[in-house]
């Protein structure tokens, strides 16, 4: 029989629905949404019902979401935070507490099927089976909600049916859809935020927040849990270290070295956001000057933290809003907790800047890529020298006394000589004596045994020498309660003693009872597993995160992401055209030339080789340049450290502008040979096939690509000709300064770098095209492949590279890379050269050194044999251990934050972060 129910003049929750449900065994449900206020109709019906609800509702999500994600999409969560539950259901604690236990129970299911499978839902249906067995089947226009059913809400209409065919055909419409390999079930983040989103408490007050000793309720209704993918495990833990450092002991002093695309910049922001809120001194970022706008721009996205950086002439906030340098917002007077300036305001104005940031104390110093702090008299018969810093180092060695924490953070912290590492600890060093000890420390002292020492290549000999090496820095007692402990309480030392001195600094004059202590001590292997270095150096690699289980998921702690490498093979290097390896003869034939003449640029002599290396438009232009009197430039927007690098700028180009005849009579015949020729470059033509016909897998633009080349000029050739092939693909260019746009319809759009990032997160861009220095800290997750257009003469770049789509929140569990390299130039030569040793020494550092740079100089000027010697400096025989102890299970314990329900109030949190200098 056929029922008819209108809300016009029925209440349909009062009149079908709980009558419906109050004898029912079952209920299945098509509704285009759900809303936990249904729990108020049927909350009580659900309870008594013997087996359960299942609801298939509607999402924003998109398909291609759920299609290449094996777990369950990250995009649920972002769908479901967009809609701000925490400030709509917070009202509403039973209700919530309810529908978790029905969720976590199995009593009600509920699955999710993407907008473009069938389009919205808007077609209503359920099935209702009774406790006799007899079913009921009802269609109409209420969703699963209270307005849908409720008095007072929405105008609806059911028809209500229990005929046996109408039964069977919306249980068939229910079962196709519940069924759908890309309907998903509620994710568990979900779930657990309805749980913890009804037990919510929020602090209004700092104070009272600083009393809770809970980091977490500072962060987990921030961006970065609510919009973006949230912290991984490893990412917390070491925030959770910062933190107790900064608040229980002396400080927290750090090197952060993981791996490129683990997310370093959100654990030093959040770190920064914590020391800002515990304390009231200042907060001082150091970055180079091309990622001083993504700090400020991921502090304020990714936490909702305002902060200022300096320009070089005022300080700007967040809002954009600059203040201008008078007395009262001077370099020395942010306008926020948190200022952030360029490495290069350090190097070329040292004195200047050191006089007015010198004057604060501070509760955390933050530089990133430190690994540009170094020392000049680097070299194996160097390193047990006092180090000669470079601006960079000097200014942090400086300020390093003015601040409580400091976190030093870069992926290589050693370049190429393992007493870089050392030098990295000696900056955190300054003002205590709890990473190095003091100036008497064996550590200090004898650093390259120590580094020795760590590695394996030395041991002690004695007892008395074993005990010099522990007793300064003595390690803290929680390190190991049982023995450090032990012996600090018997010898009565105090949290802030970490040197053991006067007569007990020989080891005979301890008790028998604290010898015996000693000795268990030395029987753990103290000085690999209890050094300076692994305390305070923290590298974390992708490969250990995605192979080690969580045993709280069973799942990884990183979900896995594999690489597919092509054009490594030497059949898959281009072979050039006879004109165009002509053109190549000739900028070598030129660069030993000019050679010759100069004697210490490696850089200036090499130039037009990496130049067409890239692509044979860039050789031209760059031939042209030379030509026409060059005017020094860089495509490398971060200069910050150009003069300490390569020397004065101004001499390199008083170099180019005097061409000896023989040097001009090569350029010019290498300009004419690609005037008519580069049109024909091979690099374009492949490029063209591996986006857009089926290669390997699928054209790779359906993936989304990213396409990297170190010169602008070549991705602007590479652009204006795609466009002209391609008129109807739109696509990006990633620049520096004003040079970002997209291209639409064949036509050249300017937009900003955030516009461009955000036509990628939602998929209306699927390919980019990016320089090195514009690239840096880029996230590109929706995109799946990387094609490097040339390779760069600094390798870390090349990680850099592919750090932007293999990173955290990536959506592919296989990202794909093409090389592209011209056969018989540098690139191959060294390719060739290095191909039986790149795997050894990533082994060894972790990742290439930079100054691998200095073998493609050699192969550029035919000096093989000198590469060869350069390649031999890593030996084999050197080991990396300053991390091990961050690549066990034991180190990366799960810290619950998620379920965290306490909340600082993000005004009160805003109010104190706005605060100036």
């Amino acid at each position: 029989m056929i029922h008819r129910f209108s809300s016009r003049v029925n209440n349909l929750g009062a009149s079908f629905f709980k009558n419906a449900l109050s004898a029912a065994v079952n209920y299945d449900r098509i509704a285009g949404y759900f809303s936990s206020s249904i729990i108020e109709i049927a909350g009580e019906c659900i309870d008594q019902m013997e087996g359960k609800v299942r609801i298939l509702c509607n999402s924003h999500l998109q398909a291609e979401d759920v299609k290449f994600i094996k777990n369950q999409p990250q995009a649920m969560n972002l769908e479901w935070c967009d809609g701000k539950p925490e400030e709509e259901l917070a009202k509403m604690p039973e209700r919530l507490i309810r529908l978790y236990k029905f969720l976590v129970s199995g009593k009600m299911e509920v699955r999710v099927l993407p907008n473009d499978v069938f389009g919205l839902i808007h077609g209503k249906a359920g099935v209702i089976t009774k406790t006799d067995g007899s079913k009921i089947a009802f269609m109409g226009s209420m969703n699963e909600t209270y307005h849908g059913w409720g008095k007072g809400g929405n105008y609806e209409i059911a028809w209500v049916d229990d005929d046996e065919a109408a039964i069977k055909w919306v249980q068939d419409e229910f079962n196709e859809l519940w069924q759908n390999p890309l309907a998903r079930p509620l994710t568990q983040f979900i779930v657990e935020d309805i749980k913890r989103i009804a037990e919510r408490k929020v602090i209004y007050e700092i104070t009272q927040w600083r009393d809770t000793d809970n980091p977490a309720a500072t962060v987990i209704e921030a961006p970065v849990y609510r919009k973006e993918f949230g912290l991984w495990e490893h990412q917390k833990y070491f925030v959770d270290l910062t933190y107790k450092a900064h608040t229980k002991g002396l400080g927290a002093r750090y090197v952060l070295a993981d791996m490129v695309g683990l997310g370093k910049t959100i654990q030093l922001a959040l770190s920064a956001m914590l020391m800002a809120l515990e304390g009231d001194k200042p907060i001082l970022i150091i970055t180079p000057k091309t990622l001083i706008l993504q700090w400020q721009e991921e502090l304020l996205n990714l936490l909702d933290m305002p902060s200022a950086v300096w320009n070089g002439r005022s300080w700007v906030d967040e809002n954009q809003i600059e203040y201008p340098a008078k007395e009262e917002f001077a370099l020395g007077k942010c306008p926020r907790r948190v200022g952030i300036i360029s490495q290069g305001l350090i190097v070329r104005s040292r004195a200047k800047v050191s006089e007015q940031l010198l004057k604060q104390q501070y509760e955390c110093v933050i530089v990133d890529e430190t690994h540009r702090a170094r020392r000049k008299n680097l070299g194996r018969s160097r390193e047990n020298d006092p180090p000669q810093p470079n601006n960079l180092m000097t200014f942090l060695l400086e300020i390093a006394k003015k601040t409580k924490s400091m976190l030093l953070a870069t992926a290589t912290p050693v370049q190429i000589h393992p007493i870089e590492a050392w030098d990295l600890l000696y900056i955190l060093s300054q003002g205590n004596d709890f990473v190095l000890g003091n100036d008497f420390s064996m550590w200090q002292r004898e650093r390259l045994k120590g580094i020795h020492l760590i590695t394996g290549r030395a041991e002690l000999d004695t007892e008395a020498q074993q005990w010099d090496w522990l007793r300064n820095p003595f390690p803290p007692a929680d390190e190991k309660p049982q023995t450090f402990g032990k012996l600090r309480r018997s010898l009565g030392m105090s949290k802030s003693d970490f040197a053991i001195k006067g007569d007990l600094s020989a080891i005979h004059n301890l008790s028998r009872q604290d010898q015996s202590t000693v000795r268990l001590i030395f029987s753990d292997d103290f000085i690999r597993n209890h050094n300076p270095y692994i305390r305070h150096i923290i590298r974390r690699e992708r490969r250990f995160l995605e192979t080690t289980i969580n045993p709280d998921t069973n799942q990884p702690y990183l979900k896995p992401i594999t690489v597919s490498l092509y054009g490594e093979g030497d059949d898959e290097s281009l072979q050039l055209t006879t004109h165009l390896s002509d053109a190549y003869e000739l900028a070598e034939a030129f660069s030993q030339e000019l050679a010759q003449r100069v004697k210490n640029s490696g850089f200036i002599k090499t130039m037009l080789l990496r130049r067409i290396c890239s692509s044979m438009y860039a050789g031209l232009s760059t031939g042209i340049k030379m030509l026409n009197n060059w005017v020094n430039e860089t495509d490398d927007e971060d200069d910050d450290l150009y003069d300490e690098e390569y020397g004065n700028a101004d001499k390199e180009d008083d170099t180019l502008k005097n061409l000896t005849t023989a040097e001009r009579e090569l350029l010019e015949r290498f300009v004419r040979l690609l005037e008519e020729h580069q049109e024909k470059d091979p690099k374009y033509y492949l490029l063209r096939k591996i986006l857009t016909e089926k290669f390997i897998k699928e054209p790779w633009l359906d993936r989304g690509c990213i396409m990297f080349s170190q010169y602008f000029d070549t991705i602007k050739w590479i652009s204006d000709r795609f466009a002209k092939d391609f008129p109807s693909i739109p696509f990006g260019l990633y620049a520096g300064s004003d040079k970002s746009g997209i291209y639409e319809n064949g036509y050249f759009h300017r937009k900003t770098k955030e516009e461009i990032k955000k036509l990628v997160r939602t998929k209306q861009l699927k390919f980019i095209l990016g320089t090195d220095a514009a690239s840096e800290g880029l996230n590109l997750q929706a995109l799946g492949t990387l094609i490097n257009l040339d390779l760069p003469w600094n390798p870390t770049r090349l990680e850099q590279r592919k750090g932007r789509i293999q990173r955290i929140g990536q959506e592919r569990e296989e990202i794909l890379i093409y090389n592209m390299r011209y056969r018989g130039s540098v690139e191959d030569r060294v390719h060739q050269l290095l191909a039986s040793r790149l795997k050894s020494i990533q082994d060894i550092f972790g990742q290439i050194p930079d100054t691998l740079e200095d073998v493609w100089v050699e192969v550029a000027l035919k000096r093989e044999s000198e590469a060869e010697k350069r390649i031999a400096e890593f030996s084999e025989n050197d080991t990396h251990p300053f991390y091990n102890k961050y690549q066990n299970q034991e180190n990366i314990k799960p810290i619950d934050w998620e379920s965290c329900s306490l909340v600082l109030d993000s005004h009160e949190k805003r109010k104190y972060l706005m605060k100036g200098w």
